[in-house]
């Protein structure tokens, strides 16, 4: 049996499909980060720790002219978010309605995917995450409002990559507000602006819910490292007359292992 205890939840397969089907559309678009560093695992919910490879000395040791170190470990830390979904709606997914009634799930799923997004891209640090916004060690570029001017600065970011010895490709993370500028310009000197970017990094560009103006990164494998304990998954709580209490959860670690392999574009 799961810990997420789904076989005791009143739910019927095609209902869960339905559910579990909801949760990836709204979570896939969302989930940023994921896109542009380097994800391994998921190892399970009984992965509690990512190996950073590096020791602290111990001061007292358990015996005399014995020298001591102790392992250094990230701790993944678990994030969890509730929803309810109507039994009367569960009901009428059984009967083969589409459409049921799952408005709650599509909120805490933007919630969660946005907490991951902030968490890799600008840092957690109760939980020991330097994000790469953070880490980066070259000066931010001013974004600014004039959107035409987008290209100019995502070139100059990569030219600083470059200079750097950081090769590519390169993705671009563009916050909420930044994308849309993107999106209602729709030309650059004849050729969309989207493209443009795209062109100009090389690799994605993604719209990323909780980014702070934009960042470029390198996409070359081996700077950011995302481990996954237990994937995103849905899980049951409990249930009564009217709804069934149910939750995403997910437990994940990240690290950056390159500080120089990122560009801030600010807000």
């Amino acid at each position: 049996m799961s810990h997420l205890l789904r076989e005791h939840a009143p739910i019927s397969d095609t209902a869960w499909k339905l559910i579990d089907e909801e949760a990836r559309q709204r979570l896939e678009p969302a989930l940023a980060a994921r896109r542009l560093v380097d994800f391994t695992g998921p190892h399970g919910w009984q992965h509690s720790a990512t190996n950073l490879g590096r020791v602290q000395p111990l001061v007292e040791t358990p015996g005399e002219g014995v020298e001591a170190a102790q392992r250094r470990v990230l701790a993944l830390p678990e994030l969890r978010v509730a929803f309810t979904v109507a039994r009367e709606e569960l009901r009428d997914a059984d009967r083969g309605a589409r459409d049921a009634d799952l408005r709650d799930l599509d909120a805490v799923a933007h919630r969660l995917a946005l907490a991951e997004n902030r968490a890799v891209l600008h840092g957690w640090a109760e939980a020991g995450m330097v994000g790469i916004a953070e880490a980066s060690v070259h000066d931010p570029i001013a974004l600014g409002e004039d959107c035409t001017r987008y290209p100019r600065h995502v070139a100059k970011a990569v030219e600083l990559l470059l200079c750097a010895g950081i090769g590519g490709p390169y993705g671009i993370a563009l916050g909420p507000e930044a994308h849309t500028r993107v999106l209602e310009t729709s030309e650059h000197g004849g050729y969309p602006l989207l493209d443009h970017l795209r062109a100009i990094a090389g690799g994605p560009l993604v719209w990323a819910p909780g980014v702070d103006g934009a960042l470029v990164v390198s996409m070359r494998g081996g700077d950011f490292l995302f481990e996954a304990g237990q994937d995103i998954s849905i899980g049951y709580d409990r249930h009564d007359t009217d709804a069934v209490y149910l939750y995403l959860e997910e437990s994940f670690s990240f690290q950056v292992a390159t500080a120089e392999a990122a560009v801030v574009l600010s807000a």
